[in-house]
């Protein structure tokens, strides 16, 4: 089991009207925290496209506010594989306030692995065995 975590502070261009993290900025930080755990666990999108024309495309995503963000505050986002399949994994990013780690948010990223040696025709396919493995090794097990 593999988890990642990245401590931010959240800034001003974070937030909305309200003064609270406006919430497409949560999708943005798992986004990130997402290519930083494939690059902690050795498979970074760069080396998975160049090695083995793949990427792992986007599927589903979802979010549970449980706490706002607000300016200034201190995050942390844990980022973990939850499952993973032959074509496809989900990723979950819990952030939790630096102070406290009260959890704040928790989101979900359903990830299909996806054939980009032609970019104009993306295809699901099966992950190579050797990135499977390495993910394997880094799935996280309650």
């Amino acid at each position: 089991m593999i988890e990642n975590i990245v401590e931010r502070r959240i800034m001003w261009g974070d937030l909305d009207a309200l003064g609270i993290v406006f919430y497409p900025r949560y999708y943005e930080w798992f986004d990130g925290c997402a290519h930083q755990f494939f690059e902690v666990i050795g498979i970074s999108h760069d080396h998975l496209w160049k090695t083995h024309g793949i990427v792992f495309g986007l599927a589903e995503t979802r979010c549970r506010y449980l706490s706002a963000g607000r300016y200034h505050q201190r995050v942390k986002i844990l980022t973990r594989l939850e499952n993973l399949s032959r074509k496809g994994l989900t990723l979950q990013h819990i952030i939790t306030h630096g102070k406290d780690n009260k959890t704040m948010v928790v989101g979900i990223e359903e990830r299909i692995c996806m054939d980009a040696s032609n970019t104009e025709n993306l295809k699901i396919t099966t992950i190579p065995e050797t990135v499977y493995q390495a993910l394997e090794q880094a799935l996280y097990i309650s």
